[in-house]
């Protein structure tokens, strides 16, 4: 794989993440019933960065949990070894409003199998998704309520997201197969 491009950089993310903080407050008139659930891996600091950013705006302390949804996959037994992460949600969904969140939107399977895993925690209200990036080719009928970036892809081309709390650094850069 080569890089083709940087799509986005520090300020970049940071700037999507404080206006997607500000969409969601909008949308959900305030923050009073927000939860927030991060996609093992990088979903998980993106949903943390943007509960602080709303506890920032709001002065009310924001809960952010963690899934892992190796097991509930719809590709788990082609697996050799699921890569499995742990999952914390130390909070009632029950009612609430789940802000799911994830780097990238491709096909739509992880979206669907997160899904299916929140359910085994309870039945919120409702489940907003929140992805930084969104890069089409679209297997389910799933679409992100909150979109950082639309970065349309060929299926050759591959998008990494880099974070400064798993990887040391944050950037979206985009590799071409060569």
């Amino acid at each position: 794989m080569k890089e083709k491009a940087l799509i986005l950089n520090e300020s970049d993310i940071d700037r999507i993440l404080k206006r997607i903080s500000h969409e969601i407050l909008e949308r959900n008139k305030g923050a009073k019933n927000l939860v927030f659930v991060g996609i093992q891996k990088r979903g998980v600091p993106l949903a943390r960065r943007i509960a602080n950013n709303i506890k920032e705006l709001e002065g009310t302390e924001m809960f952010a949990g963690k899934l892992d949804i190796s097991f509930y996959r719809d590709d788990v037994a082609k697996r050799v070894k699921p890569n499995v992460e742990i999952t914390d949600i130390p909070f009632v969904i029950d009612g609430k409003d789940v802000i799911l969140v994830d780097d990238v939107l491709f096909t739509g399977r992880t979206i669907r199998a997160s899904l299916d895993a929140l359910t085994d925690f309870g039945r919120p209200r409702t489940i907003q998704l929140v992805v930084l990036i969104d890069r089409g080719h679209r297997e389910l009928p799933i679409r992100a309520d909150y979109v950082g970036k639309n970065m349309p892809t060929s299926l050759n081309e591959r998008i990494e997201v880099s974070l400064k709390e798993t990887d040391g650094k944050d950037s979206v850069t985009i590799y071409e197969s060569s």
